[in-house]
């Protein structure tokens, strides 16, 4: 039993006449007849009591056409669920960044310009990141210092500025900028569970000539209200001072700009939503670049 002699049959059932339901199938009377009697065959039962020129149900016709009216809208039913799910997966929308920040500000943008997508947000750790793209596992991914890999496409969206933040009242404050050696013996404090960040700034220290001293790791919420209590210095990007009010000077070591890139997978066909989403990621780092800079 096949589901085009199901087709050709509730077609029969429900025009009572061969010859018209051959024409709305746009197929030879003959052929038509002989699906229904080899259908008939298999079931082992008539289908149709033919009454003059016209036919109609048989009681097991009848039967029959209860269920192929219900398999039929089942099969709808699934087609429906199938295309759904896919217009769901075009509008989704798979990301893992290193940093939360690094979305802070653009999301809400986004959102309302498309209300209709579904972001899919991770984090993880630059090799981490890098292995998802190529697994395919996300769409986008960004990072501090963008994935250099041949199979990896990368944007740099902005070189930011990292500046030296201070307790208000410490004795640097009102200076116009500083080189880094000149706080080698200040004790620092640190973000926690940012590795990334956290030897980019160790480098930082070392190029200036010295190891900081680590005072304290904490997380991004207790960071700020350790330098509040004047209990070291921190280096963190410019755009997190402004937001957060914080009292900094300008590092004038030229190594002081802290990378951000987006990345994607070379040859991945990206959906329009994921296109449509690292575009606007783009434009919003070149529409806001003052943010990033001291």
């Amino acid at each position: 039993m096949e589901l085009l002699q199901l087709k050709y049959f509730q077609t029969v059932a429900y025009t009572e006449h061969i010859s018209k339901a051959a024409k709305q199938l746009n197929i030879a009377q003959p052929s038509l007849s002989l699906t229904i009697k080899r259908l008939e065959d298999e079931l082992q039962t008539n289908l149709f009591d033919r009454k003059g020129r016209n036919i109609q149900l048989s009681s097991s016709g009848k039967i029959l056409l209860k269920h192929v009216n219900r398999i039929f809208t089942e099969i709808e039913n699934a087609q429906m669920e199938i295309k759904a799910e896919e217009h769901e997966k075009l509008n989704s929308i798979k990301i893992s960044i290193s940093n939360s920040r690094f979305l802070t500000g653009l999301i809400s943008g986004y959102i309302n310009e498309f209300p209709h997508s579904k972001i899919l947000q991770g984090i993880g750790i630059r090799d981490e990141i890098m292995t998802s793209l190529k697994k395919g596992e996300i769409d986008l991914g960004i990072t501090g210092h963008p994935i250099e890999d041949d199979e990896i496409e990368s944007h740099v969206l902005i070189d930011e500025d990292i500046v030296l933040v201070l307790p208000y009242g410490h004795r640097l404050t009102g200076k116009a900028d500083i080189s880094l050696r000149h706080v080698s013996n200040e004790v620092f404090i640190t973000l926690a569970n940012n590795e990334e960040y956290s030897d980019f700034t160790t480098m930082l220290c070392e190029k200036a000539g010295f190891t900081p001293t680590i005072a304290f790791e904490v997380d991004s919420s207790l960071l700020v209200e350790i330098i509040k209590l004047d209990q070291g210095v921190a280096l963190l990007p410019i755009s997190v001072c402004k937001a957060l009010g914080l009292n900094y000077i300008k590092i004038k070591d030229s190594a002081a700009t802290y990378s951000v890139g987006l990345s994607w997978l070379k040859h991945k066909r990206l959906s329009s939503a994921v296109s449509a989403f690292r575009d606007f990621i783009v434009s919003y780092y070149s529409d806001h670049h003052h943010l990033f800079k001291a």
